[in-house]
Order: structure tokens, then C-alpha cells, then sequence
């Protein structure tokens, strides 16, 4: 009886993932930082990608750390910011940065969307990856040396702050609505499983924190904070939707690229004014 019973029950739905397992989905699928991920699925994965951000602002932390001490020891912002930018590359094992130039071959290679996918897929980087890898880290170390220039502290909340953007653009791309291209890899774990009202939620307040953290250097500067954040992800969605409509949907590569491009555009933001 009891045999039987078992074999016909429903299976039950999977429990809700605790914080902590969210938390370690979110270290252990974005950084290389020590995160035993104890749980993959949706709600890992909902509750990881909402947690996206605390990532980010570890990598951030981590990232200055070097920046400042060589700023100290006399180096000029050039230099630091050189270093600042490699730290999240390394703490990411240039996923993030593969994924942008992978991206940027499926973009312009002019195909359909399953040989695109494809040309994604290969090890080699192309003509239009390797160009846009360059430029990224060029204006990268360029904005951030700038920021650096004024003053180290500016230097370093600019760090962090496109650091959590990164990672903020990430939480909206896995937002509901949002398909993922393949059916198997990280795009298709995380694609669609942040509600949207969690995601603007996060959004909402990472951008009032990153204002708030640059009022001690003035409101000018907390309103350039508020601002850098914003404009990242509005250039972030632009390029989400056209790979969407260009993939049929998101893949890993894209969310590299998606955190990439936000980076970039919040230290561009950061080193005006």
C-alpha cells in the first residue's frame, strides 16, 4: 500500500531557497570568491540574481584595495586605475569580459540568430570581440584614472559603484519576461526568475545608496552618483533588447557583456564633471 501510494504522489514543489543558499548562488556563479553552491534552481537562482549587487559590491571593495595602497605607496591614478580594472576581470575569471567579446561577434556577424548563438559558442574571439574588448578596458582604466586624478576617494567610489552596477544590470536581465536563447548554461537558469517588482525594488535601492554614499563629497557628486547608475542601465536595457531580438532571447555571454557595458558607461559618467 504504502509502495503504491508513493509511486503515484505528486512530486512536491521544490522548498524556497533560504537567503543564504540565494547568497551563494550569487558568489558562486558570478565570482571565483569561496561559495559552496549548496542549491541550483529557480529559486537559487531568483533569489541569487536579486542578490546580484551585494556581489558586486564585494568585487568592488576587493577591486580599490590595491588602487589605494599603490596611490599611497606614490603611484600615479594611471596605474591604479589599471589595477583597479583587473581585479574584477580576475575575480570573475574574465568571464564577464569574455562574454562581452563573444557577444560582440554574435552581434555583428550578421547571421541568423541559431549560427550567431554559435559563433558565441567558439573558443576563438573575433574581429569585432577583440575590438570591443579594447575599447572597454581602455575607456575603463581612462574614466577611473580620471576619477582617480581628483582624488583617491572619488577614484574608489567610482570603482565600486560601476562594480554594483555590473552586477545590478545582471538582476534586471533575469527579470520575468526576459527568454532565455538556449535551452541549457547560465541564461537559461536565470532568465526570467527575478519578479519585477523585486527587480525594481533593488534597482531603486542601489541607486539611493549610491547617492547617499557620495554625499559626503557633496551633492553635486551624489547626484552624479544617482545619475551614473542610471545611465548604465538604461544603455544596459538597450542592449538586452537587442539581443533579444537579435538571439531570441539572453545567454551567459550576453550577461557578461550586459555587466560589462554598464561598467563602462557608470565610470563614463563618474569621471565628468
Amino acid at each position: 500500500m504504502t509502495d503504491s501510494f508513493d509511486d503515484h504522489s505528486p512530486t512536491p514543489p521544490p522548498e524556497r531557497a533560504s537567503f543564504p543558499d540565494g547568497l551563494r548562488f550569487a558568489f558562486g556563479t558570478l565570482t571565483v570568491l569561496p561559495a559552496r553552491i549548496t542549491r541550483w534552481d529557480r529559486s537559487a537562482a531568483r533569489t541569487g540574481m536579486a542578490c546580484a549587487p551585494l556581489a558586486g559590491l564585494v568585487v568592488g571593495l576587493l577591486a580599490v584595495v590595491p588602487g589605494a595602497v599603490l596611490l599611497v605607496l606614490g603611484g600615479g591614478p594611471l596605474l591604479a586605475a589599471a589595477v583597479t580594472v583587473a581585479v574584477p576581470a580576475a575575480l570573475t575569471r574574465g568571464l564577464h569580459l569574455d562574454g562581452l567579446a563573444d557577444t560582440a561577434d554574435g552581434l555583428g556577424s550578421a547571421k541568423p540568430a541559431d549560427e550567431a548563438l554559435r559563433i558565441m559558442k567558439q573558443s576563438d574571439i573575433g574581429p569585432f570581440g577583440v575590438v570591443a574588448l579594447v575599447l572597454a578596458l581602455l575607456v575603463q582604466v581612462a574614466a577611473l584614472s580620471d576619477a582617480y586624478a581628483d582624488s583617491w576617494n572619488r577614484g574608489a567610489l567610482a570603482a565600486v559603484t560601476a562594480a554594483v552596477t555590473a552586477r545590478l544590470a545582471m538582476t534586471l536581465a533575469s527579470r520575468e519576461g526576459v527568454p532565455p536563447a538556449r535551452p541549457e548554461g547560465l541564461g537559461a537558469a536565470v532568465a526570467g526568475v527575478v519578479p519585477r517588482a523585486a527587480a525594481a525594488a533593488v534597482t531603486a535601492l542601489v541607486v539611493v545608496l549610491a547617492a547617499a554614499a557620495a554625499l559626503p563629497l557633496g551633492l553635486p557628486a551624489a547626484g552624479r552618483q544617482a545619475a551614473a547608475v542610471l545611465a548604465a542601465l538604461l544603455v544596459a536595457e538597450l542592449l538586452l533588447r537587442r539581443c533579444v531580438r537579435r538571439f531570441d532571447g539572453v545567454t551567459g555571454d550576453v550577461f557578461g557583456a550586459l555587466a560589462e557595458v554598464s561598467a563602462t558607461t557608470a565610470l563614463i559618467v563618474l569621471a565628468l564633471g
